[in-house]
C-alpha cells in the first residue's frame, strides 16, 4: 500500500511536471526583456505558503526571493495548483485551468468598457464579454471567486463541480485583495465592471486601425503583434478564441502579460507582469515606430498605440528635458513605480491606468486618491462622477497634492480655476444655463462616430479619425442645448501634441525647438511670444501649448457688422513638420480659431436677434465663478465671430465703403469703416493712416502699429498688477482660465472704469490701458498728435475733454464690448442706433440727448453712452463739428434715454458736448 502510495505521488508529480512543462512552452519561452526571466516562484501570483522574502535558486535564472504578498496560502506548498492541474480542469479551458471561468461551470457577466472614442465598437458593433486568457485571469481578478478556490487539488476533485468552496485556505483574505486601494488608479482588484479597464475581447486588425488612426496596423508590424504560429512569434500575442463568434485575432490579457515573468532589476520598479516596458526607457521615444530593443524601448502602450510619432516624442508630457520632475516618494509607492521616476519616463501613466478608478473615463485617473499623504481622499471623479480637469492637477496645481518632489516649472493652472470669476470647469458649474449644477456628469465626451454636424465635419465615416483630435459635436458644445456648456482642458490642449514652445508651429519637432527655457513660466515654455520691447512684432500665431488642437475658422458673405458667419471650417490634426501658419491650413494657426468653437454660433443656437426681441444666444450667469448677469448691463453672450470679422475692405482708412460701415446717412457715412481689436487679423491702421505723429501704445503694441495682431488671451486671463502689460503676474500661466475681474479679464472693465484727470488712481487697473498709455487719455497737457481723435485747432482732443469734463468713461464714446464694431474706432453713434439694439434690420434712429446727466444704456454695446456723430472724420481731421445731432424726430428719434433723468424724453437730441460740463451725475 505504501509503495502504491508513493508510486501514486511520483506519477501526479509527474503529470505535474508535464504540466509546467506545458505552461513553460505556452507562456514561459517569450522573448523577454534583457532583466526579465520566467520564474513564477519569484512573483506575487506564487500564492505557495513559502515564506515571505524566503530565499531560493532557480535552476537557470540563479538566486530569487519570494516577494512579499497581500494573500497566500497558510499551508499549501505548491504553486502551479492556483491555476493548473493534470485533471479536471474547466472545460474547455487551456492550459489545463483548475478554477472555474465563466462559462465551464458558472454563468458570470461583465459590464464591459465602452467609449464615445471606441472604434472597435463600431468595427465589430457590438463588445464581447472575456474570452481566452482573459476569462481565466478574472477567475482570480474579478474577486467574486476566494483564490483558494480550485477544481483539483492532490488528485481530488469537487465531485466535478467547479462551484465548491474553497479548498486551499489563505492568510490575508480569500479573495483578489485592493493592493495600494480601489481609489489609486493601481489596484489589481477588478470587480465585474470592466467600465474603467482596458478593453479587452476586442478584435485588433487593419480595419479598426485604418479607423481610429493612432493604432499601429497589425500586417505592417508582424513582429510586434498578431497571432503566434509555428512561425511566427509577435511580442504582443493576439488571440483567437472561437468564443461568441469572436474567430477575429482579438485583445486580451495574456496580450500584454505573461503571468509567469518576474523583473530582475529592482530599480526600474514593478513591472506588473508586462510582456514589454512598463515605463519609457528609450530617450526620445522613437519617432518612426515601436523601438523592441530589449529594455531599451519604448513604453507598451506605444506598441499599440501611435501616437503620431515626433508629435509624442517631443510633446512636453514625454521629453525628458521638459518633463524631468521627479515623482514623490509617497506617490511613486502608491503607485508601485520607482522612487525618483521622472515624469516622461511615467509617459502615458501620469495619465491613465490601465486598471483605473471605478466610472472614470477613458482610463484617465480623474478620480484616484491623490493628496500629500496616503489617506487622502479620493478626487472628485470616479464612482460614476466626472472631474477630468483633476487628472491634470495632479501636477498643474502648484503642489498641492504632493505629487512631485518639485514642479516649479509646472504651470499652475489650479489655482486659476479657483479665482472669483473663471471657466465653467468643474461640474458644479455646468448643466443648466441658469447656473449649472444640473448634469450628473460633465458633459464633455469627443467622439469619433457622429454625423449630425455633416455641414461642418461628419465623423461617422471609417477614414474620418476624429478621435485622436479629439473632436466633439456641436450640441456637446452647447447647439441646441445650451445645459451643455462647458469647458474642460482638452477642449483647447491636446496633451499628446502639446510642446513646451514659444511658437507652436515651428516646423519638424526635435530638441531644438520643444524646449524653449525662457525663464517664468508666464513669459515662456508653451506660452505664446510677448516681449515688451521695441522692435519686437506680435503675432497671433499658436503657441506650443495649443498645438494640435482643434477649432474652427469663420467664413462671411458680407462685411456687414450685423450679418453671421455664413459658415465655418473645422480645424483639425497635429501639424507634422509643417511650420506653414496660414489661416487656410488643415490644422490650427490661430488662438481664436480654439475660441471661436466655443463663442460663436458653431457651438451655440445664434437667431441673430437682440436679448428684447427673442435672442438665444446664451446667457450670462454668475453661478459657481461665473460673471454676474446685469454686469455692465449684460445678460446675454455677444457672438464673437461676428464682431472680430476683418473685412479686406476695411482695412487701413479707407474713405467710403459703403453702409456696411455703419451709418446709412451719406454725410453720416464719409470716412467710416468697420473697426476691430486685431485678433482674426490686423487692422492696416498704421500711425499716418491714423494722421498720427506721435504713438498711444504700451510696447509691444507701440511697435509697426497696424501690422500687428493679438490673442484673446492678451485681455482674458488672471489679472496682472496695477499699471502693468498684460504678462500675468507672479508666474501665473497665460490663459482664459479665471480671474478677479469680471469676464474673465486682466484689468478692470465696466460701470465706474472712467478716468478723471485729477485723480488717476481711478484708472490704476484699467483694463484698456495694460495696453494703451493712460497718460494720452487721463492727463491735462497736450500731449502730441498721437491719437486720431486730434483736429480743430484744440489738439489731442482725449487730452482736451479731460481737462473740461468732471469725469470722462470710456464707454460714452466707445463701445462697451469692444471686440469689433460697425463704425470707425470702437466708435458709438447715438444718431445711428440699429438692429444690434433691437430696433429691427435696417434700423436706424436716434437718441435724444438733453442735459449732462442723460446716457444711452442698451446692452450688449451701449454703456452709459453720449456720443453723437454728425459726420465722421478722417482720422486727425476732427472738429466739434463733426458731432452733434442728426435732429431726427418721430419714428426716427429714441425719446428717452435708458436710465437717464425725465428731462430726456424732450427736444431734438442736443449736442451736450459743445460746452463745458460736469458729466454724467454717476
Amino acid at each position: 500500500m505504501s509503495e502504491r502510495r508513493l508510486s501514486s505521488r511520483a506519477a501526479q508529480l509527474a503529470l505535474y511536471f508535464c504540466v509546467a512543462v506545458l505552461v513553460l512552452f505556452r507562456y514561459g519561452l517569450d522573448t523577454v526583456q534583457a532583466a526579465r526571466i520566467s520564474d513564477i516562484r519569484g512573483t506575487k501570483h506564487n500564492l505557495s505558503a513559502a515564506t515571505d522574502n524566503s530565499a531560493y535558486t532557480n535552476p537557470t535564472a540563479g538566486a530569487g526571493s519570494v516577494p512579499t504578498r497581500n494573500i497566500k496560502a497558510s499551508t499549501e506548498t505548491q504553486i502551479c495548483v492556483f491555476c493548473h492541474t493534470p485533471h479536471g480542469g474547466s472545460t474547455s479551458r487551456a492550459p489545463l485551468w483548475n478554477r472555474k471561468a465563466a462559462g465551464a461551470g458558472y454563468t458570470q457577466s461583465y459590464v464591459m468598457y465602452d467609449s464615445s472614442t471606441l472604434d472597435a465598437k463600431q468595427v465589430q458593433n457590438t463588445m464581447n464579454q472575456p474570452g481566452g486568457s482573459s476569462k481565466l485571469c478574472l477567475s482570480c481578478h474579478d474577486g467574486t471567486v476566494a483564490v483558494g478556490n480550485v477544481n483539483v487539488l492532490n488528485g481530488l476533485d469537487k465531485s466535478g463541480q467547479a462551484q465548491g468552496t474553497a479548498v486551499i485556505a489563505t492568510s490575508g483574505g480569500t479573495t483578489m485583495p485592493t493592493g495600494s486601494g480601489t481609489d489609486s488608479g493601481f489596484t489589481r482588484y477588478l470587480g465585474t465592471d470592466l467600465t474603467n479597464d482596458h478593453p479587452i475581447s476586442i478584435s485588433y486588425n487593419d480595419t479598426l486601425a485604418a479607423r481610429d488612426g493612432e493604432l499601429r496596423t497589425p500586417s505592417l508590424n508582424p513582429t510586434l503583434i498578431g497571432v503566434r504560429t509555428t512561425t511566427s512569434k509577435p511580442k504582443l500575442k493576439l488571440e483567437t478564441t472561437g468564443e461568441a463568434g469572436a474567430n477575429l485575432a482579438q485583445i486580451q490579457c495574456a496580450t500584454c502579460h505573461d503571468p509567469h515573468i518576474r523583473e530582475t532589476d529592482t530599480t526600474v520598479g514593478n513591472q506588473k507582469f508586462l510582456r514589454l516596458n512598463r515605463f519609457q526607457h528609450q530617450d526620445p521615444p522613437s519617432v518612426s515606430g515601436y523601438n523592441t530593443t530589449d529594455n531599451a524601448g519604448d513604453i507598451i502602450c506605444l506598441a499599440c498605440h501611435d501616437k503620431g510619432g515626433s508629435a509624442w516624442a517631443f510633446s512636453a508630457h514625454a521629453n525628458s528635458l521638459v518633463a524631468n520632475e521627479l515623482y514623490s516618494d509617497t506617490h511613486a509607492d502608491r503607485r508601485e513605480f520607482p522612487r525618483n521616476l521622472p515624469v516622461w519616463k511615467a509617459a502615458c501613466l501620469n495619465c491613465h491606468d490601465t486598471h483605473s478608478v471605478a466610472g472614470t473615463r477613458r482610463l484617465l485617473r480623474e478620480g484616484t486618491n491623490e493628496g500629500v499623504l496616503t489617506s487622502a481622499a479620493a478626487k472628485p471623479g470616479g464612482s460614476n462622477t466626472a472631474a477630468l480637469e483633476e487628472t491634470c492637477y495632479q501636477c498643474h496645481d502648484g503642489g498641492t497634492n504632493g505629487t512631485l518632489q518639485a514642479n516649479v516649472t509646472v504651470p499652475n493652472i489650479r489655482s486659476d480655476f479657483l479665482l472669483a470669476r473663471r471657466m465653467p470647469i468643474t461640474t458644479a458649474a455646468q448643466g443648466t444655463t441658469g447656473g449649472g449644477g444640473g448634469n450628473a456628469s460633465e458633459p464633455h465626451d469627443i467622439n469619433s462616430n457622429f454625423s449630425n454636424d455633416s455641414a461642418f465635419i461628419d465623423c461617422s465615416t471609417a477614414g474620418s479619425k476624429c478621435g485622436k483630435d479629439f473632436i466633439e459635436p456641436r450640441s456637446k458644445l452647447g447647439l441646441g442645448n445650451l445645459n451643455n456648456r462647458h469647458v474642460e482642458c482638452t477642449d483647447c490642449h491636446n496633451p499628446h501634441r502639446v510642446i513646451k514652445a514659444q511658437n507652436g508651429l515651428p516646423g519638424a519637432l526635435g530638441v531644438g525647438n520643444t524646449n524653449d527655457t525662457v525663464a517664468g513660466r508666464n513669459t515662456g515654455g508653451g506660452a505664446h511670444k510677448h516681449t515688451n520691447a521695441a522692435g519686437y512684432t506680435h503675432s497671433n500665431i499658436i503657441s506650443g501649448v495649443l498645438r494640435g488642437s482643434w477649432g474652427v475658422e469663420p467664413s462671411y458673405g458680407s462685411a456687414s457688422f450685423h450679418a453671421l458667419p455664413t459658415g465655418y471650417t473645422v480645424k483639425r490634426g497635429d501639424p507634422g513638420a509643417s511650420s506653414s501658419t496660414l489661416v487656410s491650413e488643415t490644422y490650427v494657426t490661430r488662438e481664436y480659431q480654439i475660441c471661436l468653437k466655443c463663442h460663436s454660433d458653431y457651438g451655440y443656437t445664434d437667431n441673430n436677434s437682440h436679448v428684447s426681441t427673442g435672442g438665444n444666444r446664451p446667457i450670462l450667469n454668475s453661478a459657481s465663478g461665473g460673471t454676474p448677469t446685469t454686469t455692465n448691463g449684460l445678460t446675454m453672450y455677444t457672438n464673437m465671430a461676428k464682431e472680430f470679422q476683418a473685412p479686406i475692405a476695411h482695412a487701413g482708412e479707407p474713405l467710403n465703403v459703403g453702409t456696411d460701415g455703419g451709418c446709412v446717412d451719406a454725410n453720416c457715412n464719409n470716412n467710416n469703416h468697420r473697426s476691430w481689436h486685431p485678433v482674426m487679423a490686423a487692422t492696416g491702421r498704421t500711425t499716418a493712416a491714423r494722421g498720427m505723429t506721435g504713438n498711444p501704445w504700451l510696447t509691444p503694441w507701440s511697435n509697426a502699429v497696424g501690422t500687428q495682431t493679438m490673442y484673446c488671451t492678451d485681455c482674458h486671463g488672471s489679472g496682472v498688477a496695477a499699471n502693468q502689460s498684460v504678462i500675468p503676474d507672479n508666474n501665473n500661466p497665460w490663459g482664459p482660465h479665471g480671474s478677479n475681474n469680471n469676464f474673465i479679464l486682466k484689468g478692470v472693465w465696466g460701470n465706474g472704469m472712467g478716468a478723471t484727470g485729477r485723480d488717476s488712481g481711478e484708472t490704476a487697473n484699467m483694463l484698456c490701458f495694460k495696453c494703451h498709455d493712460s497718460s494720452n487719455y487721463t492727463t491735462r497737457n497736450d500731449t502730441g498728435r498721437k491719437s486720431g481723435f486730434y483736429g480743430g485747432g484744440k489738439g489731442n482732443l482725449h487730452n482736451y475733454h479731460i481737462d473740461r469734463i468732471q469725469k470722462l468713461y470710456c464707454t460714452w464714446c466707445h463701445v462697451a464690448v469692444p471686440h469689433g464694431w460697425k463704425n470707425k474706432a470702437l466708435l458709438v453713434n447715438l444718431n445711428d442706433v440699429g438692429e444690434e439694439a433691437g430696433l429691427g434690420a435696417g434700423s436706424s434712429k436716434e437718441v435724444a440727448i438733453n442735459g449732462n446727466g442723460s446716457y444711452y444704456l442698451k446692452e450688449p454695446y451701449y454703456l452709459y453712452s453720449k456720443l453723437k456723430v454728425n459726420t465722421f472724420a478722417a482720422s486727425g481731421s476732427w472738429s466739434d463739428t463733426n458731432c452733434g445731432s442728426r435732429s431726427k424726430s418721430g419714428a426716427n428719434l429714441i425719446t428717452s434715454a435708458n436710465g437717464a433723468s425725465a428731462s430726456n424724453t424732450t427736444g431734438t437730441g442736443k449736442n451736450w458736448m459743445t460746452s463745458t460740463c460736469s458729466g454724467p451725475s454717476n
